[in-house]
């Protein structure tokens, strides 16, 4: 069974990938549908909104002959994945609280 995936969740995610370092669009993509049942497709308009609400900058880098689009991370985007996470730990445990609930005796 496949849980829907919101665009906050993917906003998370993304930034959280590049957290850890610098990526280019398809490093991105792997890694996320690694975890997540997503098309290549759904992540790129989530790295340009990201990036037009401040929380990613964009630069390019010589690669192979050609340039390759890298992502990274802002201060405003730290902000916003650490609220993220506050948000993600309180929903997390309010459905466990509902979806185990049934299986404790009182």
């Amino acid at each position: 069974m496949s849980f829907p995936i919101s665009a906050g969740l993917l906003d998370a995610v993304v930034l959280s990938v590049l957290e850890m370092e610098d990526a280019y669009g398809y490093r991105i993509t792997q890694q996320v549908r690694s975890k997540l049942n997503v098309s290549e497709s759904t992540l790129y308009p989530v790295l340009r909104r990201l990036e037009k609400n401040g929380d990613l900058t964009v630069y390019d880098r010589a690669f192979d002959g050609r340039n390759r689009r890298y992502y990274a991370i802002t201060p405003m985007g730290r902000q916003q994945l650490a609220e993220y996470r506050r948000d993600w730990h309180q929903y997390r445990n309010g459905i466990e609280a509902l979806l185990f609930a049934g299986g404790k005796k009182e």
